[in-house]
């Protein structure tokens, strides 16, 4: 039986991703926004996108999520090498992924 948040998130990201990609909802230099994280499948050691909520303050972007079993935060702890799309650019970043209160 499919995992019915996972299958909505998906649908929801294959819309939400172009969009955010090419700017839209993107965050100011400081403040809240839609971000497209990229990181590297663990197992596949393909490219994989998701779009997110980051808080970005000037370089810097902080997401989080409520979903400990995200396949994004996995690939991340597997590797660090990443990248953030705001304002319809890519930018190269280094993960830094904590997990707890």
């Amino acid at each position: 039986m499919p995992d019915i948040p996972q299958v909505l998130f998906r649908e929801m990201n294959r819309f939400v991703k172009p969009l955010v990609k090419a700017g839209l909802g993107s965050p100011l230099p400081i403040g809240l926004g839609a971000v497209v994280l990229e990181s590297t499948g663990r197992v596949s050691g393909e490219p994989r996108e998701v779009p997110v909520l980051g808080f970005r303050v000037g370089g810097r972007v902080v997401v989080s999520t409520v979903r400990s079993s995200s396949q994004w935060l996995k690939n991340l702890e597997a590797d660090d090498q990443a990248a953030v799309w705001y304002g319809g650019r890519r930018r190269p970043a280094k993960a830094t992924v904590q997990r707890g209160p």
